[in-house]
């Protein structure tokens, strides 16, 4: 699924907001000038129950591809903090390696976020609810739909990153959505 809002400004930064899965893994590609953000593309690569070793090709082929066609300047990724089944947590650190390697391989600078982190930077709080981020992304970017959950999340995460980049342009960093304007 890939989403396309329309009449997107041209800024002057471009950063892809992954959140990695071993079976969906969201992105987010968005534009921003250190002021205002608008989302250019993002969605879910889904691999489905395709055997261990194909699904992290699928999603290192399919990232990649993300790469080629948007052209990033730099990659935000977030971070896996606790996973309670040890299993799960190497998938999706293995996941993340992928994701990892598609983003270095396209050239750009690769940064993580820890999911407190992107919480705070985007809702206010960093034990904010899945449903608060969905929500708060579709604010700051002004998107006509609600996103997706692993959508939301890896837009969040770009969002993060713009941020927190200090982009020259920008007089300071907002701590908070209260502190962002658009």
């Amino acid at each position: 699924m890939l989403n396309r809002p329309t009449g997107t400004a041209e800024l002057r930064h471009r950063i892809l907001g992954i959140d990695p899965g071993s079976r969906t893994t969201g992105f987010g590609v968005i534009d921003t000038d250190g002021h205002r953000s608008v989302c250019v593309a993002s969605g879910c690569i889904r691999v489905g129950e395709h055997a261990w070793p194909d699904r992290l090709g699928l999603i290192f082929d399919q990232v990649a591809e993300i790469v080629a066609e948007h052209q990033p300047h730099e990659m935000a990724v977030e971070q896996l903090i606790f996973a309670r089944d040890p299993t799960a947590a190497l998938k999706i650190g293995q996941a993340r390696g992928a994701v990892l390697c598609a983003g270095l391989k396209g050239g750009m600078g690769v940064h993580e976020y820890s999911p407190k982190s992107v919480k705070l930077a985007v809702v206010g709080t960093g034990a904010a609810e899945k449903s608060q981020v969905q929500q708060m992304v579709r604010v700051l970017l002004a998107l006509s739909y609600l996103p997706a959950e692993d959508e939301a999340d890896a837009l969040a995460i770009a969002l993060c990153h713009a941020h927190s980049m200090g982009i020259p342009a920008r007089k300071r960093a907002a701590a908070s959505w209260r502190d962002w304007r658009p």
